[in-house]
């Protein structure tokens, strides 16, 4: 009965999500209208050979061209005659928007474009990102062809638009069921997610977007991490398995100290943390955009239980650099704790990573 209501739930919720029409407005002026959603930290600039845009055009999804690598949907090029669009961060939500169509409207047009990519809101100022700073927080970064299709002035670069999920000739109710139907079958399906670093299997839908080239650096081997190798490729995860009352999960050690193998601040509140701190950070699909911050969750090992405060994110999608201490992206099964965390579990600190299991009390 509880499975019944639950599903009931989340089929009312996405009715709701897929009626609402979405405002984006200027990105790079500072637009008023974003409510609640705060920066969560400042990137430091870094220039670099960054391939400037004609006309200060928003998107092109071309092969060598500001787009930087492939799309992270489809891990592939789009030709600038595609109607195709990356989402903010926020809006891209962990690549479930990938394969969407989205009607964009402005100056009395509307068209429908293909959601490909995500505009990243939190990383910048890098190679993959051409040298570009993170997106805002409501950007649709639209191909040539959407611009076009609107009737816009490419040499504008950015224009206020309205945006919503609505499927071209599809009725929403069909939609709806659709999707109930698909949130059925995930319920019901197994929801095991198994160590990832040693190598089991059992991932379920949640594979690798792409896989990141390795770059060797200065890495911090205080807790004795894996460093990235040159030439090596490494897996790059949107994703984590589904949340259950008692996720299976793999813990790692990691120090929150300034100095050491944890790399910057905590991305919640932008500070450092004790290891005498009962403090996690979680895989890029568990973090889900912040949302879990300051989240207290129960993890379970040994025959031991100990509750951990989230202040962090275990990066799954980006690594091999300064900030992520040249350490590989996370899998998407982590729990990445603080020593105090292992210390509460009774766990020998060398082992390195343990099977346990979490979840939201």
């Amino acid at each position: 009965m509880a499975t019944a209501r639950a599903v009931a739930a989340l089929a009312i919720f996405l009715m709701v999500a897929l009626s609402a029409s979405h405002m984006a407005s200027s990105l790079r002026p500072g637009a008023d209208g974003l409510g609640v959603c705060r920066a969560s930290g400042y990137l430091p600039g870094q220039s670099g050979n960054c391939e400037k845009r004609p006309g200060l055009l928003r998107g092109r999804f071309e092969k060598g061209k500001d787009g930087g690598g492939p799309s992270e949907c489809d891990n592939a090029y789009h030709s600038d005659e595609e109607k195709v669009v990356a989402l903010s961060t926020g809006w891209f939500s962990n690549m479930a928007r990938c394969g969407h169509q989205i009607k964009i409207s402005a100056n009395g047009n509307s068209v429908y474009a293909k959601v490909v990519d995500e505009c990243d809101s939190v990383h910048g100022c890098d190679d993959e990102h051409n040298f570009e700073p993170p997106c805002d927080n409501n950007i649709v970064d639209a191909s040539p062809a959407v611009w076009n299709a609107l009737g816009l002035d490419q040499s504008l670069g950015m224009v206020d638009i309205t945006w919503s999920e609505e499927e071209p000739k599809m009725a929403t109710a069909r939609a709806a069921a659709s999707m109930t139907m698909f949130l059925v079958a995930a319920l019901s399906a197994s929801r095991m997610a198994s160590s990832l670093r040693l190598g089991a299997g059992g991932l379920g839908v949640c594979r690798a977007s792409g896989y990141l080239p390795g770059r060797s650096g200065n890495c911090e081997k205080s807790n004795d991490p894996d460093c990235c190798e040159d030439g090596k490729e490494y897996p790059q995860y949107r994703c984590s398995p589904p949340v259950t009352a008692s996720t299976k999960a793999v813990l790692t050690l990691n120090s929150f100290e300034k100095g050491k193998d944890g790399g910057g601040p905590s991305e919640c509140d932008n500070a450092y943390h004790s290891d005498e701190e009962k403090v996690v950070a979680l895989s890029t699909g568990w973090f889900s955009n912040m949302a879990r911050c300051g989240h207290r969750i129960k993890i379970s090992a040994n025959g031991n239980s100990v509750y951990a405060k989230v202040v962090d994110e275990c990066d799954s999608v980006h690594g091999c650099d300064d900030e992520h201490n040249f350490e590989p992206p996370c899998d998407n099964n982590i729990v990445d704790a603080s020593p105090a965390v292992w210390d509460a579990l009774g766990l020998d600190q060398s082992v390195g990573m343990v099977d346990i299991t979490w979840s939201e009390e």
